[in-house]
């Protein structure tokens, strides 16, 4: 039997399903399952500076518009 690697991720109801065939002739056979969680993938200011630059303007709907945002409503002045 050869080690298997897959990845799969835990449902919202907090419960791990997974299916992986192996194969008749590794029926009976007793395994071992190890869940080990994978870190995020983690992005640098830079990334994040230009992707965000990158989503401006990228509503590509012709039909979108931006309502009227009305008025402030009146604060009290700071000290």
């Amino acid at each position: 039997m050869n080690r298997h690697i897959i990845k799969s991720r835990i449902g919202s109801d907090g419960i791990l399903h997974i299916t992986l065939p192996v194969g008749a002739a590794d029926a009976n056979r007793e395994v071992q399952v190890t869940v080990e969680p994978i870190d995020p993938t983690t992005i640098t200011q830079q990334e994040w500076h230009d992707f965000i630059l990158s989503t401006a303007g990228s509503v590509p709907d012709p039909t979108f518009r931006r309502h009227q945002q009305g008025e402030y409503e009146p604060r009290e002045e700071l000290p």
